[in-house]
């Protein structure tokens, strides 16, 4: 890929639930930041995002989960990234996760959550340090 320009980052809300502020900041700041933002709304499916991703040649995916189906969504999502050969998209998130939660869905593959509190300058920081690795880093 080795791809120039700025980070191209799809910021989604995957299932049911119907609460957008902190993604919507999420992704102000990530724009502010100079980073393309894609933002595909309320409601998604697994299988939208990641076409979305792949569609937009996407190199993060972050999802805002707070209705407790994190452990199934990240797991669907990664799913379908590694089905369609794009692991090379990282995917992160944040929400309401249970503490318990972060380090299986981190063996998943997620690389990394943010839980409440997490500032906009946490989350644009580490994806400027984690999101674009050179080949084979």
């Amino acid at each position: 890929m080795g791809v120039a320009g700025p980070i191209r980052v799809v910021v989604a809300k995957p299932g049911l639930d119907g609460h957008d502020r902190g993604a919507k900041v999420i992704a102000r700041a990530l724009r502010d930041a100079g980073m393309e933002v894609i933002y595909t709304g309320l409601h998604q499916t697994p299988e939208q995002i990641v076409d979305t991703a792949i569609q937009e040649d996407a190199d993060a995916i972050g999802l805002s989960i707070l209705s407790g189906a994190h452990n199934t969504l990240f797991a669907k999502v990664l799913e379908l990234l590694k089905e369609r050969d794009a692991q090379d998209i990282k995917v992160f998130g944040g929400g309401i996760i249970p503490d318990d939660d972060i380090a299986p869905l981190k063996e998943l593959g997620v690389a990394e959550i943010f839980t409440p509190g997490a500032t906009t300058t946490a989350i644009v920081a580490w994806v400027n340090a984690h999101v674009r690795q050179p080949a084979g880093a």
